[in-house]
């Protein structure tokens, strides 16, 4: 579980906890030679985010872990966000893993921020949303929504306004828009199922 300036890392530990799910909280690269996956939560802004990984090289250390050698890492919130290329909150350069930006909500639409329950329909085959049902519902907190250039990208929706990713997923990247770990049940099932998942699976 990174842990840093933006993050939420405390509740994301309760929920790992709470499912008996071997988890530390890692403040620095270095504390990671023995990481086999990783969690990046985040609240907060992108902008702050970006700063506070770039200050200490997270961004470069998880790109070797992740993008190289496919080590699974599960986003949460900002922490999906943050994935794209561009986010126009700040007008910030993201990590670029996956190619697409980050739109805020139209106001003039919808009360902003998102602030509770929302349905999210299964948008793909990628086996981490494989137990999302039809009727599954999470909960989300979001000013800003991302917008994946690819829409194999996308596997789970759901609408405030607009159909937006509520779960993105290409091998063993995966991000959820919502709060896995103020989910209920369902999403303390994600967090299980993320912490099951090998490389064969993700392939």
């Amino acid at each position: 579980m990174i842990n840093y300036r933006t993050g939420n890392s405390q509740s994301v530990v309760f929920a790992l906890n709470h499912l008996g799910l071997k988890n530390r909280l890692v403040a620095t690269p270095e504390e990671c030679a023995d990481v086999e996956r990783f969690i990046l939560p985040g609240v907060g802004s992108a902008g702050v985010t970006m700063a506070s990984l770039r200050e200490t090289g997270w961004d470069e250390y998880l790109a070797g872990r992740v993008v190289r050698e496919e080590s699974p890492f599960l986003g949460i919130c900002v922490g999906l966000q943050v994935l794209f290329d561009w986010s126009d909150e700040h007008d910030t350069a993201c990590l670029g893993w996956l190619p697409g930006r980050v739109h805020e909500l139209n106001r003039a639409r919808v009360r902003v921020p998102h602030m509770g329950w929302n349905r999210v329909e299964p948008a793909s085959n990628h086996p981490f949303v494989a137990d999302i049902g039809p009727e599954s519902h999470y909960y989300f907190v979001n000013s800003f929504y991302a917008v994946p250039d690819n829409s194999s990208d996308v596997a789970g929706t759901t609408e405030y306004g607009v159909t937006f990713a509520a779960v993105v997923a290409r091998k063993n990247i995966m991000a959820t828009q919502f709060h896995t770990e103020k989910s209920g049940p369902l999403g303390l099932a994600l967090l299980s199922r993320f912490a099951s998942l090998t490389k064969d699976d993700l392939c």
